[in-house]
């Protein structure tokens, strides 16, 4: 018996940081969405447990117990055994919690193989984890455990670019000049177009842009590329250092994405729609 989940890429429309707790977690207040570009993870009964990694971005994606595929399925059951293989699509420490996703995707299959019921409490493997088992958007605040469905979201297609370059989350944050920032606010509009929510996020913010530029300045580069399409609203994900163009359901992003290719051959892009 086998199963398969997708994982697919995160992406954090506004991110804004609040204030840092006692503890050196940073608070956090973002409109987290997802689209249909992604990884697949497939699991397979087995007496061990056990990772293979395959895919277009593999490359370097650890097979050991420090992947948190591995760790989220000791963390569901460590005496139990799966074989597991992951695809890998999406380029690694890349703003776009694909570790995460792979993670909250691997618990999701592996609780149909093992006929358990999916786990709630998943922030111990990463702040990003509980936001990745709903595939779905979703308001993130405190530092990840605090989650809130976001209603109608418009259809939407996406525009995924980054340099090639890895990013250090703890690095950014070190970088990162004010850590008490206005949240979004407490009622989040109904958004009945593309046009609307580009509209409304224009005047919200990605508390994280200047200090990624400042640890990767490639980082303006791709900001700027995604400036000179015709995406109704561009900006950064996560920590970096993949950027985002959104434009209207149609063929914007695909011909965006041809025309970047052909400009930037060694920059990983990929278009879709949003879940």
């Amino acid at each position: 018996m086998a199963t398969e989940s997708f994982a697919p890429a995160k992406i954090n429309l506004t991110l804004h940081v609040t204030g840092r707790r006692a503890d050196g977690y940073h608070l956090l207040d973002s409109l987290v969405v997802f689209a249909d570009i992604g990884d697949t993870v497939r699991v397979q009964a087995a007496e061990k447990l056990s990772l293979m990694v395959d895919g277009p971005m593999s490359a370097g994606v650890p097979v050991d117990d420090s992947n948190l595929v591995l760790r989220a399925a000791r963390l569901l059951n460590p005496a139990r055994g799966a074989q597991i293989t992951l695809t890998k699509r999406l380029p690694a420490s890349s703003g776009i919690g694909g570790g995460s996703s792979d993670a909250a995707a691997s618990l999701r299959a592996l609780c149909a193989i093992w006929n358990l019921p999916v786990p709630e409490d998943v922030l111990a493997l990463g702040a990003d984890v509980p936001v990745c088992m709903q595939t779905r958007a979703q308001r993130l605040q405190g530092v990840g455990e605090v989650l809130s469905a976001v209603e109608r979201l418009p259809e939407c297609d996406i525009l995924l670019v980054n340099p090639g370059v890895a990013v250090s989350t703890p690095e950014v944050f070190r970088a990162l000049q004010s850590r008490d920032n206005p949240a979004m606010p407490a009622d989040l509009p109904i958004w009945d177009s593309a046009e609307t929510l580009a509209d409304w996020l224009q005047g919200q913010r990605n508390d994280l842009t200047a200090a990624a530029v400042a640890v990767q300045p490639v980082i303006a580069e791709v900001l700027e590329a995604l400036c000179a399409t015709q995406a109704l609203y561009s900006g950064m994900s996560g920590s970096g250092a993949t950027c985002f163009g959104l434009f209207p359901p149609g063929t914007g992003a695909a011909a965006a994405l041809t025309t970047l290719q052909a400009r930037r051959p060694s920059w990983w892009a990929a278009s879709g729609t949003l879940l």
